[in-house]
């Protein structure tokens, strides 16, 4: 290799099993980075594994380091997508609610008789003993084995902590029964919740033998379906794509296979059908529901030349479509393949958990070994320091540890996901909770980004606003103009009766405008002259002062109407801007176009900062300047001369419908094209980092209150199984409230839906 020549890398993604805490994590994180020049990371939601690696390592070797680890990995494929992972998932999970359910029926009894001494008949600690030992030995058996496993490669994790509680509280159980006293007829066992100190071995601890299986069994079981949970969101949106499709050859039809179908294809969408892949309407025109997608709440009217994105549900009429993109090319595989990258990243807060997790289990087992060493150089006896011994092993578990941040990422970006927002991983979701400044581009993010007709004032004893868009639409249809194409899109939406008039002797006229003969009329759409009524004059000024286009339509030489015509303002931008005003975030308005259109924007949504005709580099200054000052600055655009700017903001969040390049250089992607869903990044971000901070004070107190209290024999090793699983379940319960967050409280929810009925309604 030369002098100076970078390595290059490659990216390879992993199935990992076998994690059951934080520490595994850390192990098998360690294990991989001991390759040369390979970074990774372990997700233990996700049991995932994301190795960037010298593409010289082949990834069979990272397969065999985690081997080495203690786990087990394996390689995604074809043949192990994610229906063929989500059924062996289920086939596991079966299998352990068969273990749980017998280790239940075993254990039940045990726990009954061994805390209730009046129910304690003769030899019963015999029958307690037949029905422990299975549960020790064969419902606690994956403990075991892994914990074997781990020793064998030199690492202590969860399943060691547990393996060795049950394994010390059977043991002395045995010990107890045999050489102790305890066997003997007549046996009676008291029951605090407090470990007694007694210097007797005539005590049992066949209640902890196989509480502690039971209960940290029932706790993973809860977790997992909790952790499935919180990937729904993901499985949801691979579950939108088609199988098959109608393609349409000519005048065959024919229903082929999804992976046939290739770009140039012509398909049929039939009412309530998914559209099969991203498109364009060729024929036909209908309503699509595209909420699971882009999460836009209406549906969207497309007609021929319109864009449809695969995924989306056809509500109406019959559509024809020529797919534009296939396969992982499409929108829907893009959103799908964003979240997945997010949900393997990590936030900072992580791994810092995961480095305590590190050296936590090596921490426990020698305060274990110190208790039980204190409790007998103390005087205490044997069953009080066994006791206390076996409660620091079962209730020290970093489990809720390395649950805390990544069940709440995952439910965060598959809640975003579904409500068109895409995060590119826990780094973008740090940034938008810290962003106090937003720097705005307008054409395409603040506005439409396409000329449309913005008002039309028509002289009182003129022919009638709807007839004049007529006429002028008639005129307009043979024109090329943008504002010919503005007026006539905007005239087609018009209810009319009858065929659009025709036209005659049409003429454009460079500097002029356009006219022709409608119905033995003169049609002139043209340039504004200075012989105009008054009511003309001040619609004249209005567009002036929007910095809209104004063009008049004349009628047999007189004046009848005035069409402003520009690109108007989104209409959820005035909400966005007033809900990130109100959230702390300045907005600042910096666009390429000139100063009038830029000032007029500004002015309608109150942005009191605005940088008009500013080159890409122009706006990558500013970027500078505002984070020079001490600003936390997040830069919104959609085209290529946003793309500088997005890479050296903070945070960098493109429009959905930008270009590559804009999308390319963004941490953040809003999918459905609408500004306010950056208010809702913002919030969810917060509520996100919220629940975060929640799961690992959680996290950490428990340990930090438990473990000393097991220590000095306050809590029963029963107990102390059943408070570790609790803990990693209320920190995955605490994550699935994420999968319900709503953007705007209730309240505003159900003002804002009465008043856009109320504006349908007019």
């Amino acid at each position: 290799m030369g002098a100076g020549t970078m390595p290059s890398l490659a990216v390879t993604d992993l199935a990992v099993g076998g994690m059951t805490c934080a520490a595994c994590v850390r192990r098998v994180e360690k294990k991989l980075a001991g390759l040369d020049g390979v970074k990774a990371s372990v997700n233990l939601a996700t049991g995932s594994a994301r190795v960037s690696h010298p593409a010289d390592i082949s990834p069979l070797r990272l397969v065999a380091a985690v081997e080495q680890a203690g786990y087990t990995a394996r390689l995604p494929g074809p043949e192990t997508g994610r229906g063929r992972e989500d059924d062996e998932r289920s086939d596991a999970e079966r299998v352990e609610r068969q273990r749980l359910a017998i280790v239940a029926l075993l254990s039940l009894p045990v726990i009954v008789l061994s805390m209730v001494p009046s129910l304690q008949f003769r030899d019963w600690q015999w029958l307690c003993l037949m029905l422990a030992a299975p549960v020790a030995l064969w419902g606690a058996w994956p403990f075991h084995a892994r914990a074997v496993r781990g020793a064998r490669y030199g690492t202590a994790t969860m399943d060691s902590l547990v393996s060795l509680g049950v394994a010390a509280a059977f043991a002395w159980s045995v010990y107890a029964l045999f050489l102790g006293g305890a066997g003997r007829a007549g046996m009676r066992m008291p029951f605090t919740l407090v470990p007694s100190g007694s210097d007797g071995v005539a005590h049992l601890y066949l209640e902890a033998a196989v509480g502690v299986p039971l209960f940290v069994l029932t706790g993973r079981l809860l977790e997992a379906r909790a952790r499935r949970g919180t990937g729904a969101a993901l499985r949801s949106l691979a579950r939108l794509g088609a199988k098959d499709v109608s393609v349409r050859e000519g005048r065959v039809e024919r229903r082929v296979p999804i992976e046939d179908l290739t770009v140039g294809d012509s398909f049929l969408v039939r009412p309530g059908e998914r559209v099969a892949t991203d498109g364009v309407v060729v024929e036909g025109s209908s309503a699509v529901d595209q909420a699971l997608v882009t999460g836009e709440s209406e549906p969207v009217e497309v007609g021929p030349g319109e864009r449809v994105t695969g995924g989306a549900v056809n509500m109406g009429g019959r559509l024809l479509v020529r797919a534009t993109s296939v396969g992982a090319d499409t929108q829907l595989a893009r959103i799908a393949r964003s979240v997945a990258d997010a949900q393997a990243g990590k936030a900072r807060v992580q791994r810092l958990a995961d480095s305590v997790a590190g050296v936590f289990v090596p921490v426990v087992l020698a305060l274990a070994v110190t208790t039980l060493g204190f409790w007998l150089g103390a005087g205490a006896g044997a069953q009080a320091a066994v006791t206390a011994c076996v409660a620091v092993l079962v209730v020290a578990c970093p489990c809720a540890l390395g649950l805390a941040t990544p069940t709440a990422l995952l439910a965060a970006t598959g809640r975003g996901a579904q409500l068109g927002v895409l995060v590119t991983g826990p780094r973008a979701l740090e940034g938008l909770r810290h962003i106090d400044t937003v720097v705005l581009d307008k054409t395409g993010t603040l506005t439409s980004g396409h000329m449309s007709v913005a008002a039309v004032t028509s002289v009182p004893d003129g022919p009638a606003r709807d007839e004049v868009l007529r006429l002028a639409a008639a005129v307009e249809d043979a024109s090329e103009h943008p504002v010919g194409r503005a007026i006539t899109a905007h005239a087609a939406r018009v209810p009319a009766d009858g065929t659009p008039p025709a036209v005659r002797d049409f003429e454009a006229i460079p500097g002029f405008g356009v006219r022709g003969r409608v119905a033995e009329r003169l049609v002139e759409v043209r340039t504004v002259t200075a012989d105009l009524p008054d009511v003309l004059v001040d619609a004249l000024r209005s567009a002036e002062e929007a910095a809209h286009t104004a063009v008049q339509v004349r009628v047999d030489g007189a004046p009848v109407a005035l069409i402003a015509v520009g690109d108007v303002v989104r209409a959820g931008s005035y909400r966005a801007v007033d809900r990130l005003r109100r959230l702390g975030v300045r907005p600042v308005l910096a666009t390429g176009d000139r100063e009038a259109p830029a000032r007029a924007v500004a002015a309608r949504l109150a942005i009191g900062t605005v940088h008009a005709a500013c080159s890409p580099e122009d706006k990558a200054a500013l970027v500078a300047a505002l984070r020079a000052e001490g600003h936390r600055v997040a830069v919104v655009g959609d085209g290529v001369n946003d793309a500088a700017a997005l890479a050296s903001a903070d945070l960098g969040i493109a429009m959905g419908a930008g270009t590559d390049v804009a999308i390319g250089a963004a941490d953040v992607t809003l999918v459905r094209g609408d500004i306010e869903a950056l208010a809702d990044a913002v919030r969810l971000a917060r509520a996100t980092l919220a629940t975060i901070r929640t799961n690992l004070v959680w996290a950490f107190g428990y340990n930090v209150v438990t473990v000393p209290l097991a220590m000095v024999g306050l809590l029963d090793p029963m107990l102390a199984a059943a408070a570790m699983s609790v803990s990693s379940v209320l920190v995955v319960a605490n994550s699935l409230r994420l999968r319900t967050w709503q953007p705007v409280p209730a309240a505003a929810r159900r003002t804002h839906q009465t008043r856009q009925r109320a504006r349908s309604d007019r």
